[in-house]
Parts: structure tokens; C-alpha cells; sequence
């Protein structure tokens, strides 16, 4: 079960693929216009009603972009996500009504755990960022960095706080509902979460995040989750765009939103231009678009595939895209929009496989340029890039969630104690 963007379902059909390989029989719940993701995985698919591309290329969505800092664009969305969770709790109900296990996705953990106690199912966390509380690193969803250990841990504790108040509607109708005795104080679901030593696997690997020395046993990091893919070739025009010259860089801003796509295109091919370099610019929901000889404009395309033939590539540092760019080996130009990606973007620069980062709201031809100019040319960003990848390839996530999924409780007091063997 998940919501959210494509970065927040994509990994988790390769999962479920995998899982399926193993046996199981695996339900993605997620929005209806991700259906197509599953198409050949062996994965079934529960639809849930809310678009979230309309939701923010409405009114509401829009103002997002009014917001400049962290905390402020996090408190815009909480309120839009706070009014959207009642529509979808039927059907995450009813979905899991007809499972054994709930696997959880950070972005509806609150809702689906209570869901897992009210039918006495086994559940387990599958998060796609560290966002349990830690002294070694800022709240992800705040831009990270770092406030020091204190505040750190603090503002990790305030941020799932208000994650849970998202969600804070409707749980008390929900418990109700399923026969669960009322809670009257806020933050006791997370507390008991973290109490009963709630198990929760983290997709990213332990070479771009390691696992912080002060997280309980329960939590652990396996390493990538990689989408289903079950396309082998390119688009035959993408195909001779890429073999008609130098290897381009590839920019796309994946699930974001900007207010103005057509400047913001303008200026990403000025920069590219400057920087002597082809581009392949993905449309995305950003609306980008770029015309010439040596600039091609393209739909949704597996980075699996077009990635390694990069010289590098430009994004949002989304958790998936970031994931996607360290496994092909190239060197990244960070452009953070908001939420988590300032945290990836520093984990990029850190790890020295991407020069600098340039924030959406600083980026000109200028400053994407320069950026450029010392990702591309200079051999240790590219040599560091394809040996982190190399090592990153060889995680093996799916096997580890497989295998957290095997040793789930079967049967004893509050299971079902079917057997979970063919699911």
C-alpha cells in the first residue's frame, strides 16, 4: 500500500514482482493511473480514487509553489493530504480485507497499521527514506543537513508528529469501526509503533545512507528496490537521437510541478548549449520541452535503459530518480525542488559523484552551465560514479524484504493463521 507520486509506487512493483517470484501472490494499492506500472510484473492491482497529478495541477496544488522553505511547503501538503485521506480509506480496507500481510509505505503507515490491528494481520514497513528519528541527520522531509544531535532527533520526532496528524481525521472513525478501543492522545499510534518494535525495512542502499547507529533493532536498510521494467529496447527515435552523436545529458524533474515549464525549458537549453552538450529532456509533469537538432523531448522512459548511455544527468533528486541515476554510474547535476531532495542532493554531492547542486529556485543558464561543465568533463566524478554503482547493483533489497516477509508471524494470538505461503 502506498500513495503518493510515481517515485513512490515505481519501486514497489519490482518489489512485488520479486515477491511474486518467490511465491507470493502481492496487490499493489495504489492511485489508479499507475495501473500501467504493473503491466507484466504477475503483480495485481487495487485501484485507490485520488489522482495526485490532478490534485496538484489544481488551485490548492498550485499554491504549493508559494511556499519557499521546507517546513512551509510540508505544512502546505499535510493540509491537501489531510483532506484527501478519508477518500481512500475504503478501499485500502477493503484491499486489505482480502490479504494476509500489509506492507506498508511510509506515506500511509498510520492508516494501514491501524487497518493490520484492526484485522489482526502481520504488517511490516517498506520506506523509501530514512524518516525515523536520528542524531545523525536532520528530518529528510525538511532538506536534511544537519542541527545537531539534539536537534536532530528532536525535529525527527516533530516531523512524524505531524505526519500522524495527517491521518488524524480519520483513524478515531476507523478504530472505531474495526472495534479497536479509542485513543485520546496524539502520537500514540507512532509511539506504539516504535514500542512494540514495529519492523521497518528501508529501499535505499547502505552506501548512500548508512543505517544510523541510534535507530532500533527493528529498523533496517537492504538496498534498492528497483521498478519493473518490462520494456528491453528504447523508442526507435530515442534510439538514433543516441547513436547520432556524443553521449547527452539527460534532464527531467520527474513528478514536480514549476509554475513557468516553458522559461524553465529555455533556460535548461541555454545551459546545455553552453556546456557543449546534447540533451534528452523529459517531458515529465513539469511540462519541459526543448527543440533542435541536438535536443530531444521524451515521454516516461526507463532510466534502466537510457541512463548508462548519459554523460550525466539533471533531476530533481527524487528518492527513485536518485536510485536510478547511482545504479547506472554516472555523474548527477542535482536540481532539488522540495521535501527530501535536498537531502538526496547532499547524499550526490557527498559521495562526490555530482559536482554541486543547483536549487530549482537558483537554477539560470548560467548556474546549470557551470555545474555542467564540472560534472561532464572531469573523470573522477565519472570513475567514482560508475564504482559506486557497480557496488550498488550488487545489493540484493528484494531478497532481503523476501525474506523479512517469510519469517512474519503465520499464526498465533490476533493472527488469522492462514497459511501465508501462496500469498
Amino acid at each position: 500500500m502506498t500513495v503518493g507520486s510515481r517515485g513512490d509506487v515505481a519501486p514497489f512493483t519490482g518489489l512485488g514482482h520479486g515477491l511474486v517470484r518467490a511465491g507470493h501472490q502481492v496487490t499493489l494499492v495504489t492511485h489508479a493511473r499507475f495501473a500501467p506500472l504493473v503491466a507484466g510484473s504477475g503483480v495485481d492491482f487495487h485501484a485507490l480514487p485520488v489522482d495526485p497529478r490532478a490534485e496538484l495541477e489544481s488551485e490548492r496544488g498550485r499554491g504549493l509553489h508559494r511556499s519557499t522553505t521546507g517546513p512551509g511547503k510540508l505544512l502546505r501538503v499535510a493540509r491537501m493530504a489531510r483532506s484527501l485521506v478519508g477518500r481512500m480509506t475504503d478501499d485500502l480496507l477493503t484491499a486489505a480485507r482480502a490479504s494476509d500481510v500489509l506492507l506498508l509505505s511510509a506515506s500511509v503507515a498510520p492508516l494501514g497499521h491501524t487497518i493490520a490491528e484492526g484485522l489482526s494481520l502481520p504488517s511490516l514497513g517498506l520506506y523509501l527514506q530514512p524518516v525515523s528519528p536520528t542524531r545523525e541527520f536532520a528530518p529528510p522531509l525538511l532538506g536534511g543537513g544537519s542541527w545537531g544531535a539534539v536537534g536532530n532527533r528532536l525535529a525527527g520526532h516533530g516531523v512524524g508528529m505531524a505526519v500522524e496528524q495527517i491521518f488524524a481525521p480519520v483513524v478515531p472513525a476507523l478504530r472505531a469501526r474495526l472495534g479497536l478501543p479509542a485513543v485520546r492522545r496524539p502520537g500514540t499510534g507512532l509511539r506504539g509503533r516504535h514500542r512494540h518494535g514495529w519492523p521497518v525495512l528501508h529501499g535505499f542502499s547502505p552506501l548512500v545512507v548508512p543505517r544510523p547507529r541510534d535507530w532500533r533493532a527493528e529498523l533496517d536498510v537492504t538496498g534498492y528496490w528497483w521498478p519493473y521494467d518490462r520494456e528491453t529496447r528504447l523508442p526507435s527515435a530515442l534510439r538514433e537521437f543516441l547513436d547520432a552523436g556524443p553521449p547527452p545529458v539527460f534532464v527531467g524533474l520527474g513528478s514536480a510541478t514549476v509554475p513557468d515549464p516553458r522559461t524553465l525549458s529555455s533556460e535548461i537549453v541555454r545551459a546545455l548549449r553552453r556546456a557543449g552538450l546534447r540533451g534528452v529532456i523529459q517531458r515529465g509533469w513539469a511540462g519541459l520541452a526543448a527543440d533542435g537538432e541536438d535536443m530531444l523531448t521524451v515521454d516516461d522512459v526507463p532510466h534502466a535503459l537510457l541512463f548508462p548511455e548519459t554523460a550525466a544527468v539533471v533531476h530533481h533528486c527524487g528518492a527513485g530518480t536518485t536510485a536510478a541515476g547511482v545504479r547506472a554510474g554516472v555523474p548527477a547535476v542535482p536540481v532539488p525542488i522540495q521535501f527530501d531532495e535536498t537531502f538526496w542532493a547532499d547524499r550526490l554531492v557527498g559521495l562526490r559523484v555530482a559536482p554541486r547542486s543547483v536549487p530549482l529556485r537558483r537554477l539560470t543558464a548560467d548556474t546549470l552551465a557551470e555545474a555542467l561543465r564540472r560534472a561532464t568533463p572531469d573523470p573522477g566524478h565519472r570513475e567514482r560514479a560508475r564504482a559506486l554503482g557497480a557496488r550498488v547493483r550488487e545489493e540484493d533489497g528484494v531478497g532481503r524484504v523476501v525474506e523479512a516477509v517469510r519469517r512474519l508471524p503465520r499464526d498465533g494470538p490476533g493472527r488469522h493463521g492462514r497459511d501465508m505461503s501462496a500469498k
